[in-house]
């Protein structure tokens, strides 16, 4: 498919340039300060799916170091918090590698920010605000209209999975023949447990939420915690919740975690896993230094909530936009998209 020009596509980048003054409007409004924080940095994150573009820093002696364009500034700007104490936010461009489709870009513009004292309710409260704030009443994707100006809807992936799987998400953990004998699916050679959890997600959850109006979907298994607090009143699940409106996920968010112990144990059981999966290419995965430097900032870290929202699939909401290169100023076929 051509990619229509600039000049065809301007309305929608002019409201895209609204949407812009408007995320910056509702945050100060809010007493949030906006950061900044590097792009090339030496750890780009520690999430086992996802490729990071490689690159390097001469100095002047000539000597050289490895740096990685980021995957999420989540990092840099959670030691800012620890640092400072106060609410962030940040419209920082990311890179991630192998990444391309009608809603995927390799690089694109993800809104973060993260406010001390606040749970996972308070920032599902601001994050619909936020919706409110930037979008009409109803959008429109598929020929589907989502309803904004409705209560969004906040359902339990337990909830999610007995209604729309039918299995028994958190009494299966870690059984993945039970999961599947009670999802009616075969096991296929070398699933475990996550990856029938994410096949059945994909397939049979997220098809059917945020469809008329948004969807948070919250408390994750704890194998998926992340970089997010278990739960106190039942460790099984993780304080996580992603959004979901107009047949897109538009947002990962976590009630982060203080504890640096715990959290290096994650770390290494992460990048282990990462380690054993080849890239698409069939080459090893590249390796990088745990960020010492977060995990010491967490032992100051306040009790705070934090959010990754894709702002170009924010912007495509609010125009209708099917693919994701006609709301980028120069979204052609260096994005994939």
């Amino acid at each position: 498919m051509t990619q229509p020009s600039i000049a065809d596509r301007l309305p929608l980048l002019r409201r895209r340039a609204l949407l812009v003054r408007g995320v910056r409007g509702f945050f100060e409004a809010r007493g949030y300060l906006e950061v900044e924080t590097p792009f090339a940095v030496p750890t780009p994150g520690e999430e086992v799916h996802l490729l990071a573009f490689g690159t390097e820093r001469l100095a002047p002696d000539g000597s050289r170091q490895r740096l990685f364009l980021h995957t999420s500034p989540e990092f840099a700007m959670k030691r800012i918090v620890a640092a400072i104490g106060e609410p962030v936010f940040q419209l920082a461009r990311v890179w991630r590698n192998g990444e391309a489709g009608p809603t995927h870009a390799a690089e694109f513009t993800m809104l973060e920010w993260y406010r001390p004292g606040a749970g996972l309710d308070g920032l599902m409260d601001e994050t619909e605000a936020l919706l409110r704030a930037l979008l009409p009443p109803v959008v429109e994707r598929d020929g589907s209209p989502c309803r904004i100006d409705l209560p969004f809807e906040r359902l339990t992936l337990q909830d999610a999975f007995a209604r729309h799987v039918g299995a028994d998400l958190l009494g299966t953990q870690g059984d993945v023949v039970a999961l599947a004998q009670q999802a009616g699916v075969q096991v296929r050679w070398g699933e475990d447990w996550e990856d029938l959890f994410f096949r059945l997600l994909l397939t049979h959850v997220e098809p059917r939420i945020g469809r008329a109006r948004p969807t948070f979907l919250t408390h994750w298994p704890a194998a998926q915690a992340a970089l997010a607090r278990r739960d106190p009143g039942d460790p099984r699940v993780a304080l996580r919740f992603e959004l979901y409106a107009g047949g897109l996920e538009i947002a990962n968010a976590f009630d982060e975690l203080t504890d640096p112990v715990e959290q290096r144990q994650r770390f290494l059981h992460d990048r282990a896993r990462r380690a054993a999966l080849p890239r698409p290419d069939g080459e090893p995965r590249e390796d990088w230094p745990l960020d010492e430097a977060l995990l010491d900032a967490l032992r100051h870290l306040p009790a705070c909530a934090g959010i990754a929202l894709g702002f170009d699939r924010l912007v495509m909401l609010a125009t209708g936009a099917v693919r994701i290169g006609d709301i980028l100023w120069l979204g052609g076929d260096q994005h994939g998209a």
